[in-house]
């Protein structure tokens, strides 16, 4: 009986201890790197558990939420936006935020996602109704910033940061997608034209700058060869100078030569004769001799020297000649 009655008391001991090690294994919490849990006492805010281990008080205490402080993304659905110009577009966003304060992301607004995705419509609708078509489609990121700019604004009270919004896509109608194409089309085809033509352009400066180039090389050939001919015409005029002066030269060096010789020649005889001792008859005859050649009918002057006043003395003289040999 006494054993009986011993382990009578020992099994609800027993039983109260494993239910107190499983009360405190079951409010035993580790809370993960980059997540805080918030913690409520009796329906109250009572602390932010951040990343390590905690235990909560049984009965008392409650996880309220488990938030994680990483930089998240939330992928929107499509909205409809009207344009200035009176374009209804499709446009999703891409918004990228991270939880700063965990008790008011808890606390500051219900829903707090959804709260964020009806401010970005609303943001994003104001926004583009102040542009037009051609604009938003060029000026996304004159949007995206200036929507990061607008949430990160207003979600500050919420312990949420907006890092950054992109436009994910930009839907406008069909009717307006086919002008579209039809204007990138024709702007190709002008650029194409465009280029084609600056191609031409090209190639034709290119071959007017050839034909320029060929000008200008013939014209260079052409003056060089004239002034080869010049030069050889000026070398053949100095030459054929040259050959006419030493012609002249030897000419007049022959003349000179042959006066000379003459000059010699009645020197010597006149040497020969003023050593033959000549009478005074001989000289006379030498003398008719003489004005024989002068008066051969070429002259039209004759001047007959004192000497030979008379000629029958002169013709006396030749017949006596001979007889006084």
């Amino acid at each position: 009986m006494s054993n009986l009655a011993f382990l009578g008391f020992l099994i609800p001991i027993i039983l109260l201890c494993v239910i107190v090690i499983a009360i405190f294994l079951a409010n035993f919490k580790v809370v993960p790197q980059s997540n805080v849990y918030i913690i409520e006492r009796l329906g109250r805010y009572y602390t932010t558990w951040e990343s390590g281990w905690h235990v909560k008080v049984p009965f008392l205490d409650r996880i309220e939420k488990r938030i994680s402080l990483k930089e998240q993304v939330i992928d929107f659905a499509p909205q409809p936006v009207i344009t200035k110009d009176n374009v209804t577009m499709q446009i999703d966003t891409v918004v990228f935020y991270q939880v700063t304060d965990a008790k008011l992301f808890a606390y500051g607004v219900d829903r707090p996602i959804s709260a964020i995705e009806n401010l970005t419509a609303t943001t994003m609708r104001n926004i583009i109704g102040e542009l037009e078509l051609d604009s938003t489609l060029n000026s996304r990121d004159v949007i995206n910033t200036k929507i990061t700019a607008t949430l990160d604004e207003e979600t500050d009270r919420w312990g949420i940061k907006v890092i950054r919004v992109e436009l994910k896509n930009i839907l406008p109608p069909r009717e307006t997608q086919e002008a579209m194409e039809k204007q990138m089309r024709a702007e190709r085809e002008k650029r194409e034209a465009i280029r084609r033509a600056e191609g031409e352009k090209e190639s034709q400066i290119l071959v007017a700058e050839g034909e320029k180039e060929s000008a200008i090389l013939r014209a260079e050939a052409e003056r060089q060869s004239a002034i080869l001919r010049a030069e050889a015409e000026k070398q053949s005029a100095i030459l054929r100078a040259e050959g006419v002066r030493e012609q002249k030269i030897r000419e007049a060096q022959g003349e000179a030569e042959a006066i000379q010789l003459v000059q010699r020649a009645y020197a010597d005889s006149l040497r020969m004769l003023s050593e033959a001792d000549p009478s005074a008859k001989a000289l006379q005859l030498k003398g008719l001799e003489a004005f024989q050649k002068a008066a051969d009918g070429k002259a039209t002057k004759i001047i007959i020297p004192s000497e030979l006043q008379s000629l029958a003395g002169l013709l006396t003289a030749i017949k006596e000649i001979p007889s006084d040999r």
